[in-house]
């Protein structure tokens, strides 16, 4: 495998010096209502689609990496962007742990199984920087597998680049107090406490362990070809609409004509629907 090409390495300083930062979620007036914040996202939301017609028509493959704390709110962006798309065209990939037989393969081999075709986007709800986040911290991975991961993972995403992918990466910050109160609203919940899990649990004791290992992350991984880019997820309504933001000014001018579809009149009053036999609409 071809050596980390140290002229890819941005230049060194603090994590924010390090990776780009998104906006500040957290600071300011107040959270942002819903009103508002729905107001705000209409717009983004034509811009998507833009991009999706930009994608279809230069066949152009768009990979976007959401990683984060847990509770941070990868589950909310990723649907932010997705629900306004052709989920034909859109795809979502969160993957289970693996299994017995993936455990075997190069640990790249399932993700790229995953990867867009032209035309495609591909929103990865954590991804393969599961090694180097919550497998390292919870002790699901050696030392040294993660010390090949670092090394792996900038050669892996310049041969992405290299071969046309679009690739964004985001981790989505949050303190802990706020990461604390959505842990206890979930666990209030009857429909979040799908969300909680015994990693959940164990997590809330790993914090700062989980800080060290972005830490390290970062700066084996930001590099020119693939930079990370921090959002504040303090407040999720603005980190989700600083991110959409973001994604949409790095990808190139992405405006082309909308073929609208002739919408000719029926010709005729329109029909009811009719059953023969014995079913009936409920």
């Amino acid at each position: 495998m071809a050596k980390k090409d140290k002229a890819d390495k941005p230049g060194k300083g603090g994590s924010h010096d390090r990776a780009q930062s998104a906006g500040k979620s957290g600071t300011g007036p107040g959270r942002l209502g819903k009103a508002e914040y729905y107001e705000r996202l209409a717009p983004l939301e034509l811009e998507l689609n833009d991009v999706a017609r930009w994608l279809q028509h230069t066949g152009k493959r768009l990979v976007v990496v959401i990683e984060g704390r847990d509770t941070a709110g990868k589950g909310g962006v990723i649907s932010a962007i997705a629900d306004c798309l052709n989920p034909r065209q859109c795809r979502v990939v969160a993957l289970p742990k693996p299994g017995e037989r993936e455990k075997t393969q190069w640990y790249f081999q399932r993700h790229v199984a995953h990867l867009p075709a032209g035309g495609e986007i591909v929103l990865f709800d954590r991804s393969w920087y599961n090694r180097a986040g919550v497998e390292r911290v919870m002790g699901f991975c050696t030392e040294e597998e993660t010390r090949l991961f670092l090394a792996q993972a900038p050669v892996f995403e310049r041969l992405l680049v290299d071969d046309g992918i679009l690739l964004l990466k985001y981790w989505l910050t949050v303190d802990q107090a706020q990461q604390e109160e959505r842990f206890a609203e979930r666990r209030a919940d009857p429909l979040k406490r799908w969300k909680l899990s015994p990693i959940d649990l164990k997590a809330r004791e790993k914090y700062a362990e989980y800080t060290a290992a972005r830490e390290k992350m970062l700066e084996a991984t930001h590099t020119r070809h693939a930079p990370w880019t921090l959002v504040d997820f303090n407040d999720q309504r603005r980190g989700r609409l600083a991110l959409i933001r973001h994604l949409l000014d790095a990808i190139p001018e992405h405006k082309v004509p909308e073929a609208l579809v002739e919408f000719p009149p029926l010709g005729h009053p329109p029909l009811v629907e009719s059953f023969r036999g014995k079913l009936r609409p409920i």
